[in-house]
């Protein structure tokens, strides 16, 4: 039922300017999408999830010799409910 690949969190200086607003960014496998994310969330962190925000970050260019393709990034930005939290370092629920 709560089938995610991998949830990383994100540290970033405006990551961390968005816990002030309870928010907190997440990068996610690519083909998660916004209902799996919000129920895991909320199951395993037992916490209200309010709004569930995506996007992708833009493809890197190919250097001209290499002919690999880079996944994009796929990052939720997920706000919770005042009085809820999600703790920063849980080693058992983050790749």
């Amino acid at each position: 039922m709560y089938e995610v690949q991998c949830l990383d969190l994100v540290l970033t200086e405006k990551s961390v300017n968005l816990f002030e607003k309870n928010q907190y960014i997440l990068n996610v496998d690519s083909g998660s999408n916004k209902t799996k994310i919000k129920n895991w969330i909320e199951h395993f962190f037992n916490v209200k999830v309010i709004g569930v925000n995506s996007y992708r970050s833009p493809q890197k260019k190919e250097k001209r010799g290499n002919k690999k393709k880079r996944m994009h990034d796929k990052r939720m930005i997920i706000t919770l409910k005042p009085g809820y939290s999600i703790p920063l370092f849980p080693s058992k629920y983050f790749c």
